[in-house]
């Protein structure tokens, strides 16, 4: 079988930013709501995809905040759609998804926690991170865990990690820490770019490994003196920003691999559907749902 582990907090502003596109600055309150769920049912109606998984940023803010003020906030986020959080986890449970909901941690960190604890389970062949996040690519191992890109259908496995970031997996948060995240409000070592920063940890994996003294990199890297010293510099921030960029595998998971099999919508989302004027969410779950069962009937 195969896991997949879907980020609904990305999938959640894409709907309502490719919807925004399509109707003009106002579109409807409930617009990325049905987006997500559209996406997520044609996910459901993919050949093998069995159990699925949704996280999402209950809570914008987490953990991180509170070790640096600069790190990402809700501040900026359009109001129409931080209002679509809660009812996208609740259309979600309704679906019959299994949703986490994230306050003290994020999002990205119960998809790291889960693909950590089902990844190695018996019966488990792929564990699919759904999401172009770049420090979920910390996730992958081999083929065992990869990332998938759903808009543009492409699987990242750790040769494709190493071919797009220059670095293995476990070295991501190094390269973040080093790179920056704009995305997430890390800013990086100053002069460090992705290509300096894959150069040296291709060659010493961590941070800590990288020598303080110029003459003992044994790599060439462009403009060497001023990365070293502004490494030097800025080494405890380096080591914060690396921090910020690891994703926690100790996020509380109560469900079991078992739990995570969808076994079709409840009834709640033929109301919701209704409420929401739109019949086709309840009547493709339902199809997909008596479609897997005549395939399976065991």
């Amino acid at each position: 079988m195969n896991i997949h582990l879907v980020d609904g907090t990305f999938e959640l502003f894409r709907a309502f930013y490719a919807r925004s596109a399509r109707d003009g600055p106002a579109p409807a309150n409930d617009a990325a709501v049905r987006g997500l769920a559209r996406s997520l049912l044609a996910l459901l109606a993919e050949p093998g995809v069995t159990h699925v998984a949704v996280a999402f940023d209950h809570e914008i803010e987490s953990f991180r905040n509170e070790m640096f003020t600069g790190y990402k906030r809700g501040d900026g986020i359009d109001p129409v759609l931080l209002a679509q959080f809660g009812p996208a986890e609740v259309i979600c449970g309704a679906l019959g998804i299994v949703t986490w909901p994230m306050v003290e941690f994020e999002a990205d960190d119960a998809l790291a926690s889960a693909a950590e604890r089902f990844a190695n389970q018996s019966g488990v062949r792929q564990t699919v991170l759904c999401s172009p996040d770049k420090d979920l690519a910390q996730c992958v191992r081999g083929q065992r865990v990869v990332c998938l890109d759903r808009m543009r259908r492409r699987v990242l496995d750790e040769a494709g990690v190493c071919e797009k970031f220059g670095v293995l997996p476990r070295s991501i948060p190094d390269w973040l820490a080093l790179v920056g995240d704009s995305a997430d409000g890390i800013p990086g070592i100053p002069r460090w770019g992705a290509k300096s920063a894959a150069t040296l940890l291709a060659r010493y994996g961590r941070l800590e490994d990288i020598p303080e003294d110029l003459e003992s990199w044994d790599v060439p890297v462009r403009g060497a003196a001023a990365l070293a010293e502004n490494l030097r510099a800025g080494r405890a921030d380096a080591h914060l920003f690396r921090e910020l960029a690891t994703l926690r595998l100790d996020v509380p998971i109560a469900e079991s691999l078992d739990d995570l099999r969808w076994r079709g919508p409840h009834d709640s989302l033929q109301v919701l559907a209704a409420d929401m004027k739109d019949e086709f969410l309840w009547r493709r779950a339902r199809k997909i749902a008596e479609d897997r069962r005549a395939a399976n009937p065991s």
